[in-house]
């Protein structure tokens, strides 16, 4: 995974990118070291293809991995921050479909006095998401163990990630520990219309 930057610093079509890890079991504290997660944000759907299909990267990737699953994604809405900036710029002429296939990223940043609150309240968030209607696929992802974290989630319709933000209990709570703790430096939040998902089997 750390190899990846010496493949992604020399191209000039990205904007943004995030090597990151994955937890098991549905959370965050124990490792998944099977599991890894490359985040690209490119200038356009050409060299984001390139890359995906002709790249050093992608060729090394096939040569040491079992398989490699791509989500191809156009942000809808993000608020918030990530590294002092929103990387995900919105294209107003966007249109999400009611039946698309919808990508969620949230993501925190961990402010050291909050650490033992916000990991004792994981497990119920991530109980949340792992039961609710509509979830198709759901992991725990970050940049560094503890202070970084972040989820990865894709639902079956937009209906069915407004339905879980705004009527599921459990989330609520969550949000508004989030809120009344303040468990996070810098945080957000943004959903994608889900263009193609592919699996690669090598």
């Amino acid at each position: 995974m750390v190899e990846a930057r010496k493949f992604l610093n020399k191209l000039k079509n990205i904007t943004f990118y995030k090597m990151l890890g994955t937890g098991a079991e549905g959370g965050f504290i124990k490792p998944d070291f099977g599991v890894y997660s490359l985040l690209c944000v490119w200038k356009n759907k050409k060299s984001a293809l390139k890359f995906l299909n002709a790249s050093e990267h992608a060729y090394e990737i096939s040569r040491k991995a079992e398989k490699r699953v791509d989500y191809l994604m156009t942000p809808i809405m993000s608020n918030g921050l990530w590294d002092k900036i929103n990387p995900f710029q919105i294209n107003e002429k966007v249109v999400t479909n009611s039946e698309n296939k919808i990508g969620v990223i949230t993501r925190g940043k961990i402010k050291l006095s909050k650490q033992i609150d916000f990991w004792a309240n994981v497990p119920a968030a991530a109980k949340s998401i792992r039961n609710a209607d509509g979830v198709e696929f759901y992991k725990g992802i970050g940049e560094l163990p503890f202070l970084t974290q972040a989820t990865f989630s894709v639902w079956k319709d937009f209906s069915s990630i407004t339905d879980f933000a705004y009527k599921n209990k459990a989330h609520s709570e969550i949000i508004k520990k989030t809120k009344e703790r303040g468990w996070y430096s810098e945080d957000l939040f943004a959903r994608f219309n889900i263009i193609s998902q592919k699996t690669k089997i090598f």
